[in-house]
């Protein structure tokens, strides 16, 4: 399969902070900032959300993997970029821009998976819930740090809180305690722990697991699936009985239940 690397953004000619790898309908994005351990500077926000809206427009992905250079996933927001803006305006702005970014992953049509090979703390644990699925390795850690250094972790506090149970993340909240990739699977943050050789292989078999399905099904689903979360349990199901019904009259819906009675694989239409 061709593969293409792209520069999105970057400080310096020779050093792109976010990169872009495509290759079989799976696109990767490299958080490429290793010796700052992939902090989220505006820069890098500002990439990645030039990212994801070129790949909500580009039918020809269909899986986006997040991943990270170095020996980190990510370790959250930049805190010298912030320090060296010491305005509450500022701070607003950046947590909006971030919070944004954050909110486009759960809104892309693709699903997203997190691969986690180091460290994700504060807004890195942050990502990692924000993506749709996570494989992480047996070494990495997860945690909501920010409350060591003085802040509360409050916007990770969202993704998190919707990921695992309430006491679970409260703890990591309070007291800023990083948790192992086990206890990261037990609570639900990640969907797959593997050892590090393992990682890619772990990674590939979920979007293949993907691939393989229908395109228009997977958006419409992942859309109406995040929506329907944010609603009480008779809106939820008023809202799902009218996707649902919706997505019967797709194309590759006929075709998928054409093949099953068939018995033969079905033939997506991928639009």
């Amino acid at each position: 399969m061709s593969a293409t690397i792209q520069p999105l953004q970057s400080q310096a000619a020779d050093q792109p902070i976010l990169l872009s790898q495509d290759s079989g309908g799976v696109r990767t994005l490299t958080l490429n900032r290793p010796k700052q351990y992939n902090a989220l500077s505006e820069e890098l926000l500002a990439a990645l959300q030039d990212a994801l809206d070129q790949t909500a427009a580009d039918r020809s992905v269909r899986v986006v993997v997040l991943a990270g250079a170095g020996k980190a996933f990510c370790a959250g927001h930049d805190l010298k970029q912030m320090r060296a803006n010491p305005r509450q305006a500022y701070y607003e702005a950046l947590f909006k821009t971030c919070s944004r970014m954050m909110v486009s992953m759960t809104r892309l049509p693709q699903p997203v998976i997190a691969r986690v090979h180091g460290i994700a703390t504060a807004a890195g644990c942050q990502l990692v819930a924000s993506c749709d699925l996570a494989v992480s390795v047996e070494e990495a850690k997860f945690g909501t740090s920010g409350i060591n250094a003085g802040l509360f972790c409050t916007t990770p506090g969202v993704a998190l809180g919707r990921n695992v149970q309430r006491k679970h993340a409260l703890e990591m909240l309070l007291t800023g305690e990083t948790i192992p990739a086990q206890q990261a699977l037990s609570y639900g943050l990640v969907n797959r722990v593997v050892p590090a050789e393992g990682l890619d292989a772990a990674v590939a078999e979920l979007a293949d697991a993907i691939l393989a399905k229908s395109a228009a099904a997977i958006a419409t689903g992942k859309r109406a699936f995040y929506r329907q979360m944010e609603m009480g349990l008779t809106s939820a199901y008023d809202f799902a009985s009218e996707e649902m019904a919706r997505n019967m009259t797709f194309h590759d819906a006929g075709e998928g239940i054409d093949a099953f009675i068939e018995k033969r694989k079905p033939g997506w239409r991928h639009e």
